[in-house]
Parts: C-alpha cells; structure tokens; sequence
C-alpha cells in the first residue's frame, strides 16, 4: 500500500476514534454530573472541581505527551494505549461515595485523555493534504461533535441501566477507540516528518494562536462539563434528559456551523476566521447569562462554535511549526488550564444567584469578553506574509 493510501486510511480511523471516543466521554459527563448532584449531594463549586479538575490533568498530560513524541516520533503510540485505559476507570465513577472520589477519578481520566487526544490530532493533522489540513481537521472534531450528540442522546435512552450499565457502556467505546488510533499509528508509523516545515511558513506567530486559544478557552469554559448539565436543568427547571438531548443537538449544530469557519481559513485567509471567531466568543457570555431558554441556548451555541473552529484553524497553523507535537500539545495545555480556571470562576460565582432574570455567575466573563471583541481589529496586525501571500 502506498503511502498516500495508508495515510487516508489512518485518517479515517482517527475520524471514527473522534466518534468512538467522545461517545464514550459524553455519555459519561451526564451520568457522573447527575450522580454528583442528587446522589452524593455535592455544591454547584464542587461540581466545578469536578469539571476541572479533569480539565487540568489533561493539560498537564498535553504538553508532557507532545514533548515526550516530540522527542521520540515513535512513542505517539502511546495515545492509543492511554486511550484503552480509560475503560476500566471509567467504571469506578459508579462505585464513588463522595465528590472527593469523582475528582480523584476524573484527574486520572483527565491525564490519559490529555496523552492521547493531542496526539491525534497531531497524527491527523500531519496525515493530511496541507491545502485542505483545516477542513480536514475540521471533519475530525465534527465527527467529535456529532458522537457528543449521540451520547447525550444515549444517555436520555439508557437513565434506567443506572450509572453502572452507563460507565460500562463507556467502556466498551473506550476499549474500541484505543484500537482504532493503534491501527491508525502503525499505518503512519512516525509523525517525524511533520516537523520539516519552514519557520517562514507560519501564517500567525504562534504565540498570539496560543494567547487566542486561552482568551477563547476561558469565554467558553461555562459550555463545557457537568456545570453546564446542572445550570441549564436548574435555571430552566428541565429534566436531565431533556437537559442531555438539548445539550447534544446544540452541540451538533454547532459543529456544522464550524466547518463552514474552516473552510473560511482554507480558503479566505486564518486571519478573517479568527476575526469572526472574536465576535461570537466575545458574545457568547452575554447571551448565556440571560436565564432564558432562546438566549441560554444561543450563548451556548456561540461558545461552542468558537472553540470549535479555533481548535483545527489553530491545529493546521501550528503543525508547521519546527516542533510540532510540543506545539499542539501546548495550545491543548493552555486551552484545558484556560478552561479550567474559566469553570473554577463560574463555579464559585455561581453562588451569586440571579438579578432578575441575569445570572451573576458570568459577571467574571464579561471583561474578557469584551477583550475578544476588541481583538477583532487587533488579530490583522498579527499575520505574518508568507511568500504567496496572506493566506
């Protein structure tokens, strides 16, 4: 087999892990979030440790796992075995008895998510056509997004196996996602070639992509996890299932809407897609802190968006840099530490409650929010001219 061929081939199999493996997780973030709540009784601030603290493992396990394979290629192969582990893990959730437990067992679900989903994305990233890598890219966290809708979908239809026949369920996704990104690294092999691009080929200093990355992380830290669950099912008084169902179309939609932003990078310039990522992550805490149905969703819909068009944008930037694995698994570092200290704030403004129909807890947001949309005249000045031009 051709190279070319096995380097579609591991493609695709990382797409399908994208499925596979975000199933997995988004099938458990309802069940363990709920289970926290009403089980183990735990506070708004504790689920947002929760939330976080698997946020902060894997940012920590981003960058060791990017500088580990940046130093030695071979040992991407790492992330796949990373991957399969979390199978049995997942399943102690269900056999926790305080909160305390669930963050325990999140820092160590958190740290082997964070050794291997930078390291696919890398792989995918390096596998692709260097014309189309944030289409490409793009079609990858879609596949992502879409199993996020299946597993809130799959939560609603599984509530009666309880927590767990969920995490078993969980499992059986985990086990299958860990042999698909095997099957996809021993076709690549090495992602060693990757680093051979020129420094002069970088669209946007790489800095100013990571620096974006923490501003955007941060804005829509309240769209992810198990805070989101319990803030929309409490301030819209909605049942968890239908919260769950909500949840994943919104997350759906959201991805259609980012493809066509990574098209706009391929084709229009990154510049004018970051741009227009500022504006809907500027607004997007303005919109949600409104505790209506129409506004909360549209907030969450902008959050979403935002992170999810800078995640292959910045991906395709940032894999010509001479180090690429330690440059992707830096902005997923800074991204999850932004987003950990962006849910760590919500959560303990949270107690703020309400000024009529205003939740208090995204009063923290708005600085920054206003901030991105400053950004938007900024972010020109920051492109670098290639020798074809801006691209």
């Amino acid at each position: 087999m051709s190279e070319v061929k096995k380097n579609i081939l591991a493609v695709i199999l990382l797409i399908a892990s994208a499925f596979t493996g975000t199933l997995a997780f988004r099938l458990a973030v309802p069940a363990i979030a709920y289970y926290s709540r009403d089980v183990l009784k735990a506070s708004m601030v504790s689920i947002s440790v929760i939330s976080t603290s698997f946020i902060f493992a894997r940012a920590f396990a981003a960058v060791l796992g990017g500088y580990v394979v940046d130093k030695r290629p071979r040992l991407i192969f790492l992330g796949a075995l990373a991957m399969a582990l979390n199978a049995p893990l997942v399943y102690l959730y269900s056999l926790a008895t305080s909160w305390m437990e669930i963050v325990g067992i999140k820092l160590a679900n958190g740290f082997l998510n964070g050794i291997s989903w930078p390291l696919a994305q890398l792989a995918v990233a390096y596998a692709s056509p260097k014309n189309i890598r944030a289409r490409i890219s793009a079609i990858y966290f879609f596949a992502g997004s879409l199993a996020s809708l299946t597993g809130n979908y799959l939560y609603a239809f599984t509530s009666n196996l309880g927590i767990k026949g969920q995490m078993v369920i969980s499992g059986l996704f985990y086990v299958s996602t860990g042999f698909l990104m095997l099957f996809a690294y021993l076709l690549i092999g090495s992602v060693k070639k990757v680093s051979g691009d020129k420094k002069s080929e970088l669209e946007i200093d790489p800095k100013i992509i990571l620096g974006l990355g923490a501003l955007f992380s941060f804005l829509s830290a309240f769209a992810f996890g198990e805070v989101t669950y319990v803030y929309i099912s409490e301030s819209l008084d909605m049942s968890k299932e239908k919260t769950a169902v909500l949840l994943g179309t919104v997350s759906f939609l959201s991805s259609l809407t980012s493809y066509l932003l990574s098209w706009i990078a391929d084709s229009m310039g990154t510049t004018q897609a970051l741009r227009l990522i500022s504006v809907l992550a500027g607004l997007s805490p303005f919109f949600a802190s409104i505790k209506v149905l129409p506004t909360i969703i549209i907030g969450i819909f902008l959050a979403l968006v935002s992170v999810n068009s800078f995640r292959p944008i910045s991906r395709k930037v940032l894999v010509s840099h001479s180090r690429s694995s330690l440059a992707i698994g830096g902005i997923n570092g800074i991204q999850n530490i932004s987003t950990f200290i962006g849910g760590i704030i919500f959560g303990l403004a949270y107690s703020l409650g309400s000024f009529s129909i205003l939740h208090l807890a995204f009063l923290p947001y708005y600085p920054l929010a206003i901030l991105s949309l400053i950004m938007v005249k900024e972010i020109r000045k920051f492109t670098k001219i290639t020798s074809g031009g801006e691209r």
